[in-house]
């Protein structure tokens, strides 16, 4: 037997998984309070103690870690074109696992750099032009932000003919320059800047985070938890060399305050006749929806599908599911305690899973050309997409997981937007996904194989 301990510091709950790698076997799992506040190993070892209860004393030869606690990554970003270089770093930011806490496009402001710096990130993410294009936006940001004191490291990702100048800007504050997240027009590089982020994370911001407490039981932090389950994802999707993996996949991650998605699939056209608009998608692509939770961001939900939406898919009248949903937001760790709270869940969760892939996906739409009849398609074609997983506390804890995993699906009442029109429902029960991200660094063929065994199919 050879131990493995896999670690999550979680914003609310940190979550430890053990696994044997020499059997491929997961021995457990097991979870307590982020103690964040106070001494963040205090939290981790109440969690080694409830799974000491489940599987007995355990030597770990290897012990690694991820973590989104103290508000984890929090990053801002600042491109020229909203629809281009703005979006190139954000889709950055969030596949190296980052919360994107505010975009900036075009040159800042007074006003916006003092937003910056009220905001205290951990990371800034300065980008603009092609290469050898424009170079007037970047420096002119770099100059603005050289102004005022340093509160952060900047990785530096634009335009690489006015990427030394911009160093020299910023000689006050502690930068990383690489490649450029858009070299061409509509053309993405986002793995070089993603690379950059999680390295300065590792180094750097962990140290910030409290989480250092914890080295003496720590072999490595490895990444941001929503990195972890990137990585979890592309590996399950493709496999490893000796192994093949399931194919291209949408996943959520149904949350309290946030719901995220991520989709390993090109997302191609699949329509003939079809024009793509919009930047070129990244084939590894994650979305958060910060408005849309169900406990924290609960009102968002009803925002997006409207109470009528909720009434009919729960059953519950319109004003007695408001006066529901205004209790759950005001006491936010309430769990359904009746068959009425299981239904107002049920419908919230549907409704949240929908909403957060619909943002994700891409739309289609028909347009006349003087060719006749064609498609405008922007975003990810995810339609051909066979396997939908799902992971949160609201979808793995009742018996509907199926039910609430279909809304993932097309529906006529939506017919462009281009969501997976027929697949599998894989449920993550056990949270083990972002322990197989970790795990899968070192040991990816036994990450593959213990994903393939745990994660369940869910039916409706």
């Amino acid at each position: 037997m050879k131990p493995v301990l896999l670690m999550d510091f979680g914003s609310t709950y940190t979550k430890v998984t053990a696994v044997d790698v020499d059997s491929e076997t997961l021995l457990g799992t097991a979870s307590s309070y982020t103690t964040v506040q106070t001494d963040i190993g205090e939290g981790l070892q109440n969690a080694l103690n409830i799974l000491e209860q489940k599987t007995g004393k355990l030597d770990f030869s290897e012990r690694y870690a991820c973590s989104s606690a103290a508000g984890g990554l929090r990053m801002i970003t600042s491109g020229l074109v909203p629809e281009l270089t703005a979006e190139a770093a954000k889709q950055a930011s969030l596949g190296a696992g980052a919360k994107v806490i505010r975009v900036y496009s075009y040159e800042l402001t007074k006003k916006d750099v003092a937003e910056i710096v009220s905001s205290h990130p951990d990371m800034l993410l300065l980008v603009g032009g092609t290469d050898g294009g424009n170079s007037e936006c970047i420096l002119a940001n770099a100059r603005k932000l050289s102004q005022v004191e340093p509160i952060c490291p900047v990785v530096i990702a634009g335009n690489r003919n006015c990427a030394d100048e911009c160093e020299e800007l910023l000689e006050n504050w502690e930068t990383h320059v690489c490649e450029n997240v858009m070299p061409k027009f509509n053309e993405l590089n986002i793995e070089p800047a993603q690379h950059e982020i999680r390295q300065i994370f590792l180094n750097r911001i962990i140290h910030a985070k409290g989480l250092s407490k914890a080295a003496e039981l720590i072999s490595g932090i490895l990444m941001p938890t929503p990195a972890a389950m990137m990585a979890a994802m592309q590996l399950l999707a493709e496999g490893t060399k000796t192994e093949s993996g399931i194919g291209e996949l949408v996943a959520v991650d149904l949350g309290g305050a946030t719901t995220d998605v991520y989709s390993i699939a090109d997302g191609m056209p699949t329509q003939s006749n079809t024009i793509v608009k919009g930047l070129m998608e990244p084939y590894a692509k994650r979305t958060v929806e910060g408005d849309i939770g169900m406990r924290y961001s609960i009102w968002g939900i009803v925002d997006a599908a409207g109470i009528d939406r909720v009434s009919q898919l729960s059953g519950i009248a319109p004003e007695r599911a408001k006066e529901m949903i205004q209790f759950l937001s005001e006491n936010t760790e309430t769990l359904p305690k009746d068959q009425e709270w299981e239904n107002l869940d049920f419908a919230l969760a549907s409704l949240a899973v929908e909403t957060a892939v619909a943002r994700h996906a891409g739309t289609i739409e028909q347009v006349y050309t003087p060719m006749g009849l064609a498609y405008s398609q922007i975003g990810k074609d995810l339609t051909p997409v066979r396997r939908v997983v799902v992971t949160g506390g609201a979808i793995i804890h009742t018996k509907r997981t199926g039910e609430i995993a279909s809304h993932s699906l097309q529906s006529p009442n939506q017919p462009g937007s281009l969501r997976p029109a027929d697949a599998k429902f894989l449920v993550d029960r056990k949270y083990i996904l972002a322990a197989m991200g970790l795990l899968g660094q070192y040991y990816p063929d036994t990450a593959l194989r213990i994903m393939k065994k745990e994660l369940a199919e869910a039916t409706e």
